[in-house]
């Protein structure tokens, strides 16, 4: 006990008052009344109600009460409710990962990860664009992942080489050429597929004018396959988002050049998207006719499309 509970010879304390056979709340039960009341009416105390007869019937805070037979048969009805959604959970996943294998994940998983997919495309609008932010609402965000870009970077040597359907190299291009296109800078919330985002502040240049400056004839490839210096890293995106306006080769985070954490010298950022497509240190862009299959996340089960 504590404060002013206390334990005396007549009884148990409640809140500060004595018991002398069934004393409440400063009330003292004898032959049969309670505090001046008949003894076949209810006395609410802390979720309690306490009957002359010695019954004790379960109260919420309001002081409705709820007679024991009926608490004991909503107990066993809860039992029985959550008994059972534990055993079909269990028979559902054993279920789930009995069935056949499809890119590493079991099928029926698969098939969800293709149905969402045709279902974002169909609702696709071009011209659209996600919502943008003032420049004083965002902030640097975490560092989330480092697949391909553990090894030390070294500006003097990268280069960013943009490759054909046939694999043919169609040129490379160092931080000065992409500095000297139209610079743009947008504040879009970044989302990470772990449940969190961020609203955050990216520069540099649009992909669709990286396009139109150095490769017009390659602005219809279906999809376009990025990936790190190291071959690590790759992912792959259908041209509507490519080709979005809000689509990014990013060389700035918050008006600072990216550091080395956030993808230096060049990543890609685009709102449509989760981070799991915005691959950092960019080595190398593919124009492509067919869907690329080597999508990092997408080979460990995750969805190819990934949009928001």
């Amino acid at each position: 006990m504590n404060g002013g509970d206390e334990m005396d010879d007549d009884g148990v304390g409640v809140d500060g008052a004595a018991v002398d056979g069934a004393g409440v709340d400063g009330a003292a039960v004898d032959g049969g009344e309670i505090d001046g009341a008949a003894a076949d009416q209810d006395v609410v105390v802390d979720s309690v109600s306490v009957r002359s007869g010695g019954h004790r019937e379960t109260a919420d805070l309001n002081g409705r009460t709820l007679p024991e037979d009926q608490y004991r048969s909503l107990s066993r009805r809860s039992f029985l409710t959550g008994g059972t959604a534990v055993v079909g959970a269990a028979v559902g996943w054993r279920w789930l990962h009995q069935r056949p294998a499809d890119d590493r994940i079991p099928d029926v998983l698969r098939a969800g990860h293709q149905a969402n997919e045709r279902i974002w495309r169909t609702i696709f609008r071009d011209g659209a664009e996600a919502p943008t932010f003032d420049f004083a609402q965002s902030s640097a965000m975490r560092v989330n992942g480092r697949h391909g870009i553990e090894s030390p970077l070294d500006v003097e040597t990268w280069e960013l080489r943009v490759v054909g359907p046939e694999g043919e190299l169609l040129g490379t291009y160092d931080l000065d050429d992409l500095r000297t296109l139209p610079q743009t800078e947008m504040t879009v919330e970044h989302k990470c597929i772990e449940g969190w985002s961020h609203i955050v502040t990216w520069g540099g240049v649009v992909f669709s004018d990286f396009v139109e400056r150095f490769h017009p004839d390659q602005a219809d490839a279906p999809f376009v396959g990025l990936s790190t210096p190291d071959n690590e890293y790759r992912v792959g995106l259908e041209r509507d988002a490519m080709m979005h306006s809000q689509t990014m080769l990013t060389l700035d985070l918050q008006r600072e050049p990216l550091t080395e954490d956030h993808g230096a010298p060049v990543r890609l950022t685009t709102p449509l998207k989760y981070g799991i497509k915005q691959i950092k240190r960019i080595g190398t862009i593919e124009f492509a006719t067919e869907q690329p299959e080597d999508d990092f996340w997408t080979t460990r089960g995750y969805d190819w499309y990934a949009a928001l």
